[in-house]
This record gives C-alpha cells, structure tokens and sequence, in this order.
C-alpha cells in the first residue's frame, strides 16, 4: 500500500510503498479516508514527544476517519505502530474507534477531531467546567484554541476571552474579550482576571503563560481567600518550561492542570472524540482546513504551519 513514512527524525515523511497491515485479536484494518496533520504528528515525527517512538521508520498519524471491516465510517485514535493514519490502510484497536455521524464529511470529522478534542476532553474531564463560568483561551488562533473557543460556548460558558498574537484571526472569533499579546496584553489580562476567570486553556506554554500568570497571582492574598483558577496546559508550541514562582500558588487558588495522553485515559479520550462529533452534527462548528492528497504530504508537511491539513489517501 501506499503511505507517508517517516524515514528519519526531523525530515519531512516520504511517500512510498509500505507492507499493508493484518488484524490480530481485537484489531481492525480501516481504510483510511482523512488523517489530519496536526502539531502532535510533527512533534511525534521529530522525535519530540514524550510519547515518540524510540526510532524511525513507521507511518505518521494519531487519529483519522475511515471505513471498518463491517463497512462503517468511523473515526479512529491511536493506530498500531508502525501503521499510523496516513496511509490507504492503518491497524487500529477495535475498541479504539467511535461512528462518525452521517451529516458530517470525513475530512470534516477529521478536522475537528483532531481540532477539538483537546480542549472538549479538557474542559469535560479535567477543567469539569460549568455553565455560567468563565473561560480564557490561550493560544486561539490556532487551529485547536479557535475550537477551544467554540467548545467553550458548547459547554455553556459565560463569558470567553481569546487571546493570541494574530491580531486578523482574533478579530474572527466569537469572544468576548480579545487579547492581542503585545506590550500592552499585561493590563487587558489583569483586567479580565480582576473581573474573575474560572478556567484557563493554555496551548503554548512558554513566554506567553508566564505573562498570563504573572497577571493572574501579582498582588493577591486576599485574607478572605481568592477564587479558584484552573489553569489547564495544553501544549508547549512557545517553549517546554516556565518558572513558577512558590507564591503564585500559596497566594491564589491557582490549580496547574496538565490535560493529554497520561493525565486523561485513552478511552476517556476516546469517549470524548465519540461527544464531540455527535455534538459536531448539528452544532457547526467551524474548523477551517485544507484538503491534499496523501501523495502531496511533503508539501503539507513544509508548508505553513498555521494552516490545518487533512490529507486523504484515497485521492
């Protein structure tokens, strides 16, 4: 079969020739109808992430839509190594894998898949957050943050303050309050905290959430204690640590939640895939992407990282 192979750390996969999967006890072989490019497959394919294989020489993709052995659509996590999803055919857990609802296309489903899941599971199991609060979102320009924007609205969010440095994407968002990260972000993030935030949604960790918490916990410690603040990370795309000074947490009620593979099962996370697109059917989220064939995988993997790629086997 044909596939993307990731031949060594750091390059681009090539598209070539790969042995074709068979299913043992428990596994499915699904053809492969989208696999979206998102920015844990390129970590995984550098070698950078903390889930990466010990050496090259497999096929890229965490996640994808396709069809199953009974001849049902499906959208499917976590493929066998060395299969992943960007491939006519991948070797998935049979239990790993959730109905795609009819009304919604496979790159669709792809897309916000791999969008949206982040931030649902985030907010549903580890943030629990309830209808009436507020939500800031770190890093929402991107791909995943613009969903987490949505899925905010989704779980019945007050209030949704959107911060980013793409002042143009910004602007398309349905928030609230948006927060462009220039040098004047520090007294607009003040405000908003001063006004109260419940939940924080972090995708980029780096410099950009050690402002967000400096505005958070600089001048607590109110005697009758401070509010709680979850503050959930999500991704490090602006740099792997911060410091963290002790009274940010003795002085606030700053909780530091960490939400992705170890912290959340792989079957919460598979339940959460299986709400998000049955909520997909009939709420329109928008997740903008682009649509290239598998053969065009180079091309998606050097182009512009902030455009969402969805590359179908099939074409």
């Amino acid at each position: 079969m044909k596939a993307a192979i990731v031949n060594a750390f750091g390059v681009a996969p090539s598209f070539q020739d790969f042995r074709e999967p068979e299913a043992g006890d428990g596994e499915t072989v699904v053809t492969v109808h989208a696999a979206p490019l998102t920015p844990i497959v390129r970590s995984l394919a550098a070698g950078r992430h903390y889930t990466s294989a010990a050496s090259a020489g497999f096929v890229p993709g965490v996640d994808g839509v396709g069809v199953d052995d009974m001849d049902r659509r499906v959208y499917f996590l976590f493929p066998k190594a060395p299969f992943g999803s960007m491939a006519e055919k991948s070797l998935v857990a049979s239990h790993m894998m959730v109905p795609v609802p009819q009304n919604l296309s496979s790159e669709s489903a792809a897309a916000i898949g791999a969008a949206g899941l982040a931030s649902w599971v985030a907010l549903s199991r580890r943030a629990k957050l309830r209808a009436g609060e507020t939500v800031l979102v770190i890093g929402a320009t991107g791909a995943a943050g613009g969903m987490a924007v949505q899925n905010a609205r989704h779980f019945g969010a007050s209030r949704v303050i959107a911060v980013g440095r793409d002042e143009t994407r910004l602007k398309r968002l349905d928030a609230d309050v948006r927060i462009a990260l220039d040098d004047d972000a520090g007294k607009a993030l003040r405000a908003e905290f001063d006004q109260g935030v419940d939940v924080v949604l972090d995708f980029v960790w780096g410099e950009p959430a050690s402002r967000v918490l400096r505005a958070a916990t600089q001048g607590r410690g109110s005697r009758s204690g401070e509010p709680r603040l979850r503050y959930v990370q999500l991704g490090t795309m602006a740099g792997d640590e911060i410091p963290v000074r002790g009274d940010m947490l003795r002085s606030t009620g700053l909780e530091l939640i960490g939400s992705g593979i170890g912290s959340v099962a792989v079957e919460e996370l598979l339940a959460g895939a299986g709400e998000l697109l049955t909520a997909a059917a009939t709420a329109e989220f928008d997740v903008p992407f682009t649509s290239l064939p598998l053969r065009a995988v180079a091309d998606a993997w050097n182009g512009a990282p902030d455009v969402r790629h969805i590359l179908t086997p099939g074409l």
